[in-house]
Formats: C-alpha cells, sequence, structure tokens
C-alpha cells in the first residue's frame, strides 16, 4: 500500500494524533476537577471513613426515606452493583438497614438507622462546604455558570 499520499496530506492537515492534547479535553478536565473535589471532600467531610459516594447514598437515603437500592442508585447516579457494595458497607457500619418492603415481601428497603441520620445531619453543613471550596476560586457569576453548565451537560445523556 502506498502511503506517501497520505503522509502528505497530514503534513498539509497537520496531524490529528500529535496536535491532540489531553489536557485540553472536557474529560481530561472533568477529571481533575473531580479529583480536586474528593480531596476537599476527605480533608474537610470529619470523618476518615466516609466516602463522598456513601454520603451521597446516605443523603439521598434522608432525603427519599424508606428506599430501594435502584431508586438509591438512580438518585445519585451510581450503577446498580456499585449501590449494592456502597449499601453493605453502610450496613456493616450500622448508618443503614435493609428492612422488607410492605409492598412486595420479595424486595428490601433500604432506611436510614438513628446514627445514620446523626451522621448525615451532622455532616451535611461540612459537605455544602466542600462545595463551595471547590468553587473557592470562582466569583459568584462563574459559580452559577459552572452549575449550569453542568446540569446540562447531564441533562443531555437522559435525552
Amino acid at each position: 500500500m502506498d502511503y506517501s499520499n497520505t503522509s502528505t496530506a497530514l503534513q498539509e492537515s497537520g496531524n490529528a494524533a500529535t496536535d491532540y492534547d489531553v489536557s485540553a479535553q472536557v474529560g481530561h478536565l472533568l477529571r481533575k476537577a473531580y479529583q480536586r473535589h474528593l480531596a476537599i471532600f476527605g480533608q474537610t467531610i470529619g470523618d476518615p471513613k466516609l466516602t463522598s459516594v456513601q454520603f451521597a447514598v446516605l443523603s439521598a437515603s434522608l432525603r427519599l426515606g424508606p428506599s430501594s437500592m435502584s431508586d438509591l442508585g438512580k438518585a445519585t447516579a451510581i450503577d446498580a452493583a456499585t449501590v449494592r457494595g456502597i449499601i453493605e458497607r453502610l450496613r456493616t457500619r450500622e448508618l443503614i438497614e435493609l428492612t422488607t418492603n410492605l409492598d412486595d415481601r420479595r424486595k428490601s428497603a433500604v432506611v436510614l438507622t438513628d446514627q445514620g441520620r446523626r451522621l448525615v445531619e451532622d455532616t451535611t453543613p461540612a459537605a455544602q462546604r466542600v462545595s463551595d471550596l471547590t468553587m473557592n476560586d470562582l466569583n459568584d457569576v462563574e459559580r452559577v455558570a459552572v452549575l449550569f453548565l453542568l446540569r446540562k451537560l447531564c441533562a443531555a445523556e437522559s435525552s
């Protein structure tokens, strides 16, 4: 196969592979912002055993009340297999319990324990501070814009 024409075409138009800067790509920037957010979470939240996804599940459980694992997964954008593991770890810490669903005895409902409820209530102000610290370098208009654009990106996936 003759690659001479391909080589000439790449020289004229630039080489997409060598011109591609991963550090300027949306996925890379989102990942770095998320890594920063997770570091701030770990430093701020006050419970070294609590991860951000565990807090998300606990917080959603408080907001939703007794819920199925599926509903908690949807509310937190966590896949079913991962949410099951998170719930098991939270159950081991006695922050949640599984009860029989009264509407369908084959299903379980995830319920916060009193200890879990206290943890969410005590930790929520720190979680709000994590969001503030994550966007600390942004002014009020930029914060609104970032949240608007992230919501718009998330809505695009459900379309």
